[in-house]
């Protein structure tokens, strides 16, 4: 059967029940607002122990991004993921369950050509592309403070 791409849209959209916008878009803004939230939480309570504001911000993102590892780890992260959507992609969560489902995926290949090799799937582009637009803002910002 011959089909254009327009065809098979139309038969895929004209079988596929509609997804139900608004209850996704609420369940992701209340996701992510918990999630930050309990960022927040964590904040405070770090800077009541004695840590200021930028040490409390340092070990909020090393909880969070420890707490969504773990939880990626355990296959609880994918079920909140499936209810809450977008709401998980918070940042520094998001980023974890990234850099951790790959390693999980090829756990089976060994420790170093498996996991370790699969973990910096996502990290690589992520730290090449970070660098390379700090060196880029950099040369821009001397070359404004020059002239």
């Amino acid at each position: 059967m011959d089909m254009t791409n327009q065809d098979y849209g139309n038969l895929v959209n004209a079988h596929s029940k509609p997804s139900p916008l608004g209850k996704n878009l609420l369940w992701a803004f209340l996701t992510g607002g918990v999630i930050c939230t309990i960022g927040q939480g964590l904040s405070q309570f770090y800077q009541s122990q004695g840590a200021d504001s930028e040490q409390a911000g340092m070990l909020v993102s090393v909880t969070l991004i420890f707490a969504a590892a773990l939880f990626t780890g355990l296959g609880w992260f994918d079920k909140l993921a499936k209810h809450a959507g977008a709401g998980t992609l918070v940042p520094i969560t998001g980023f974890a369950n990234a850099m951790v489902s790959p390693a999980l995926e090829f756990k089976s290949e060994g420790l170093i050509t498996g996991t370790a090799a699969k973990l910096f799937t996502v990290a690589g582009p992520v730290l090449v592309f970070g660098i390379s637009a700090s060196v880029f803002y950099g040369v821009i910002l001397v070359l404004l403070q020059i002239a």
